[in-house]
């Protein structure tokens, strides 16, 4: 057994190792949602300033600080917005003179992760940009994240779980209660730290503001505020049950476990993504079949160790109900799984997915223990060898162990995009809509980024109706690449729409584009303006 617990040591380490590797390249793509397009774009020079700014990200959003630095490094506050799912409109200041300014905006998405970014745009002509702290990793506040998610864990799984384990496995035995009392207390801490600590990362400040007012306000007002709730109610009731017995006993217990249930699947990357139907009701129940096999670890354990008079019995049903449980628990994960990823390679290629692999591989080990444990140890036990019941508690051990170090990778999804949005972020759009007295058009190139792309034009009037044009052709050029213009001519697709198909775009950055329209054998018009194209 010592080489056991010298085994299990080790794989501790490298998953360590292995969680913190993958946090330290999970920081660089932090984002969960993502701006999709502005007006005006990043980049781009406008002859007049503009009356509003248009954000449009990838998932609703709610704003949490939007303001504008002006080219001598001024900060104006930006607080008359209209929110319309994913689309944020802002009433621009009027006194803005010629120069380079800074929109900075900071919002929160529907999973409850804050992001950030900033659209550089020029009024009249460029000029040196005014300076800007970039956002650092602030790894306090980082590190606050992490080890409370893993507290709340521990609370919901263990202390929870295990409330509602003694009170239908064991029946209110005694065994187990300090540690499952333990879990509670770790989990209630974890909750209120957790609230904390998202109430900093969504404003972006320093942990020394952790007392400020505001920054629990504003972890409650994002998705993560009705998990937080859920979490309490689930630890409270739990608490309640925990030291009571009979029927209410195991009521409150029941309740407490549905509470903690519902908690995990009102924010986080899962229970927001599409469809919400399935998704939601998975995480529910995958997180319920976690806390009953999991919940039922250590009163079980214990109670073997103490030679409790309930202990076999309790083991017996936990063996003749958890397979049951674990068919419900690895299809649920299964559909989270597929929905997150998308694609395999995915798995190596994203953060999210090195999570994943390591939470698989950590799953499996359980899993392969679970089953020794099943077709070897449990038969004997029951039988009353006293060997094998002690090879079995330790054996329960190291299963607790290799839970603890799954919550752990799990925690560190808090900083990962799933794979399902880098891949959105991989095909949205390259837009620019262009306008004058005469004609307006809006071109789209999908995907927005180097290779082989279709692009879309759709034309209007002045007056903003559909306008049928006899030819349209597109012009693209890169003068500061060397790449002199050349022309695709668009095929007709509907009344005022054309489209051209497997254009090829060699270079990111930004790009001169020009629309010429010919409207008729006596009429044409000619729009141009600049779009960028992502790498």
């Amino acid at each position: 057994m010592m080489l056991v617990s010298s085994s299990f040591t080790r794989l501790a380490r490298l998953v360590v190792i292995a969680l913190c590797g993958i946090l330290m390249h999970a920081a660089a793509t932090f984002a969960h949602a993502s701006l999709n397009t502005s007006e005006p774009q990043d980049g781009a020079v406008v002859g007049t300033a503009p009356s509003v700014y248009v954000l449009t990200f990838s998932e609703p959003v709610s704003p949490l600080s939007l303001k504008l630095v002006r080219p001598d490094g001024t900060a104006i506050p930006l607080e008359r917005f209209d929110l319309k799912d994913r689309v944020v409109v802002i009433a621009a200041p009027s006194d803005l003179g010629h120069g380079t300014h800074v929109l900075s905006w900071r919002v929160t998405s529907t999973d409850g992760h804050p992001i950030g970014g900033s659209v550089v745009f020029s009024v009249g002509a460029a000029s040196t940009a005014p300076f800007m702290n970039e956002d650092e990793i602030d790894w306090a506040v980082r590190a606050g994240l992490l080890l409370s998610k893993l507290a709340l864990y521990v609370g919901l799984f263990i202390g929870v779980g295990g409330v509602f384990s003694r009170h239908w496995l064991l029946f209110g035995s005694r065994s187990g209660c300090k540690v499952v009392a333990a879990a509670l207390g770790i989990g209630l801490l974890g909750a209120l730290a957790a609230v904390g600590f998202q109430g900093l990362d969504a404003l972006g400040v320093s942990v020394t503001q952790i007392v400020e007012p505001v920054v629990w306000s504003t972890a409650m007002a994002t998705s993560f505020g009705g998990t937080a709730i859920a979490a309490f109610t689930a630890f409270c009731v739990a608490a309640i049950a925990l030291p009571a017995k009979g029927r209410s006993a195991r009521l409150s217990s029941l309740v407490a476990l549905i509470a903690s249930s519902v908690a995990l699947s009102l924010s986080g990357h899962a229970s927001t993504a599409e469809p919400q139907w399935l998704m939601r009701p998975a995480v529910f129940l995958h997180v319920a079949t976690i806390s009953l096999w999991v919940g039922a670890l250590a009163p079980l354990g214990l109670a073997l160790r103490r030679e409790d008079p309930m202990a076999l019995q309790a083991l017996g049903r936990f063996s003749a109900f958890v397979p049951y449980v674990l068919v419900v628990l690895i299809v649920a994960g299964f559909i989270l799984a597929f929905v997150q990823v998308e694609k395999p390679q995915a798995l190596l290629e994203t953060a999210y997915g090195q999570v994943l692999m390591v939470k698989m591989a950590l799953l499996f080990g359980l899993f392969l223990l679970a089953l020794a444990n099943r077709w070897r140890l449990t038969e004997p036990v029951m039988a009353g060898e006293r060997a094998s019941a002690k090879r079995l508690v330790r054996s329960i051990a190291a299963e607790t162990l290799i839970v603890v170090l799954i919550f752990g990778a799990v925690s560190c999804w808090r900083f990962t995009p799933p794979s399902r949005v880098l891949l959105a972020l991989a095909v949205r759009p390259a837009s620019v809509h262009i306008h004058t007295d005469k004609a307006m058009v809006l071109v789209e190139v999908l995907p927005g980024r180097v290779g082989e792309v279709d692009v879309s034009i759709n034309l209007a009037t002045g007056e903003v109706e559909p306008l049928a044009a006899k030819e349209v052709t597109l012009v693209l050029s890169k003068p500061d690449s060397g790449i002199e213009p050349f022309k695709r001519a668009a095929a007709r697709s509907g009344d005022a729409d054309w489209r051209i198909e497997r254009v090829n775009i060699p270079l990111a950055g930004t790009w001169q584009v020009r629309a010429d329209v010919l409207i008729n054998d006596f009429e044409k018009v000619t729009l141009s303006d600049q779009i960028i194209i992502g790498p």
